[in-house]
């Protein structure tokens, strides 16, 4: 019987030979991600930033520049327009209007700027208009989620880090987290090189791309730990190396069923999670390479000690083939 192989079962990749060139690319690719995000900012949706959100259906197809010149018109501040996955779906940002006094002023103001928004949309396509959702979100609310989204992806690279800790070594650990960290940087970097709004969901995709990446990182480190009680006189960058070649197979499956799957996400999926689709094609991409380039190849910068594991196969004395 035919089996489908995407990786060849004797593979003799020198990943390890490579360490240096995917650090210095890693760190190079980190550095701009940084940087790109204190000198342009993140697109932070209404979840984060606060203002108004309509997302409204119209009987034709809307000439979004024609309403964005009309809505403009109203004196409301910053007003976006986005098609929503039809030429008759629009989603329109409202800036947050800023009234003085008590917080009935406030919530005022945005009834009003929804009110004259409406009225505007009504005169140029009249009946039929499908006022389909309004958000409101204060500033307040905003800068708490922004807080809450933080943390959330810090407790759970803490969280990560101490179950590797406890599975494996504590240079386990840090190998892991550094490369989580990796996924999660460049993951914000590319959210800023391309302009896509950051959200809640957003942050829902970091965390899922953190879990992915951790779980390919725990295979790859359990045939390490497998390889250090088999093979006790090997060169730590050969047998890291033989482990990686050993799980190539599975983590090059795993990956592209898995962006089969979210490439029908983003392909079929429409406007409300193609963002978020989208990140989870970058996140299993650059999860799948910083398990194998990044994770495993930091462990050689550890002292790591072979007699810390368990004796549970006999000593072998043969070795792999070199990088």
């Amino acid at each position: 019987m035919w089996h489908l192989r995407l990786v060849p079962d004797d593979t003799h990749i020198g990943f390890m030979r490579w360490r240096k060139l995917a650090f210095a690319l890693s760190g190079t690719l980190i550095v701009a991600s940084i940087v790109l995000l204190l000198v342009r900012g993140l697109n932070f949706g209404i979840d984060f930033e606060g203002g108004i959100l309509m997302e409204v259906k119209t009987p034709k197809a809307v000439d979004t520049s024609a309403l964005r010149n009309q809505l403009e018109g109203l004196g409301l501040g910053a007003i976006e327009l986005q098609q929503f996955g039809a030429p008759d779906d629009v989603l329109i940002r409202i800036e947050r209007q800023k009234a003085g006094g008590t917080e009935g002023d406030d919530e005022a103001a945005q009834v009003r700027a929804v009110d004259a928004v409406k009225a505007a949309i009504d005169s140029s396509y009249g009946e039929g208009v499908d006022y389909r959702r309004t958000e409101f979100v204060g500033p307040k609310v905003g800068s708490e989620l922004v807080t809450a989204g933080i943390e959330a992806v810090l407790f759970s690279l803490i969280a990560m880090l101490i179950y590797i800790w406890f599975r494996f070594e504590w240079q386990f650990g840090i190998g892991a987290v550094l490369a989580l960290a990796h996924d999660v940087t460049l993951t914000i970097g590319m959210y800023v090189v391309t302009g896509l709004e950051f959200n809640l969901a957003t942050v829902a995709a970091v965390l899922t791309i953190a879990g992915y990446s951790i779980n390919d990182t725990v295979v790859v480190f359990d045939r390490v730990r497998e390889n250090l009680r088999k093979y006790k006189k090997m060169p730590l960058p050969e047998l890291m190396n033989k482990s990686i070649n050993e799980t190539l197979s599975r983590t090059v499956l795993t990956s592209v069923t898995t962006l089969l799957a979210v490439l029908a996400l983003v392909i079929l999926g429409g406007q409300v999670i193609r963002d978020f689709s989208l990140a989870l094609v970058w996140g299993v991409i650059i999860g799948t390479y910083s398990s194998i380039c990044l994770a495993v190849p930091i462990l050689l910068y550890f002292n790591i000690r072979r007699d810390t594991f368990a004796e549970t196969a006999p000593e072998t004395e043969g070795r792999a083939p070199a990088e």
